[in-house]
């Protein structure tokens, strides 16, 4: 049987983990599992109660998946026009086009852990926040940049 890697961002090289238990075992808001050239792979654990927290990526497609807890997820084309509403649960994905405002609330018992996809790259690589507070502390002053090698929409 295939030992289970520590998950580490590596950059864009090959790789490959347990991702289903990689997910369950991440207890930190977001961690940067793996960044590529032209997409990124993070972590989640969403406390009950709690959402990844409403946000837009003008040029950025996303592809979320459910490993434990559910949810419900919101998206729409404006902050105040979320159209879309779905609740989910462990297995259920989440498609969530470039230019599309959504967010992921945990209406379970218990933290909820999924996997975000992202194309292209959007967070620093290897990147972990422990909170929601931290990535967005973060985000503000700059230090959750896309690594320089990574593809960026001119």
């Amino acid at each position: 049987m295939p030992q289970k890697p520590v998950v580490k961002d590596i950059g864009p090289k090959p790789n490959a983990f347990d991702i289903e238990t990689a997910t369950k075992d991440n207890a930190n808001y977001r961690t940067v599992a793996w960044s590529g050239l032209y997409l990124q792979v993070t972590l989640m654990s969403i406390e009950p109660g709690q959402s990844i927290g409403l946000e837009v990526h003008p040029e950025t497609d996303q592809f979320l998946r459910l490993d434990a807890g559910k949810g419900k997820c919101v998206m729409g084309p404006s902050k105040t026009k979320l159209t879309f509403e779905q609740e989910v649960e462990d297995g259920w994905c989440i498609t969530v086009p470039a230019g599309t405002w959504h967010d992921v609330i945990n209406t379970g018992k218990k933290p909820m852990r999924l996997y975000a996809i992202y194309a292209p790259v959007h967070h620093a690589a290897g990147k972990v926040h422990a909170t929601h507070e931290d990535a967005e502390q973060d985000e503000d002053a700059g230090n959750d940049e896309p690594p320089a090698w990574s593809f960026q929409p001119a």
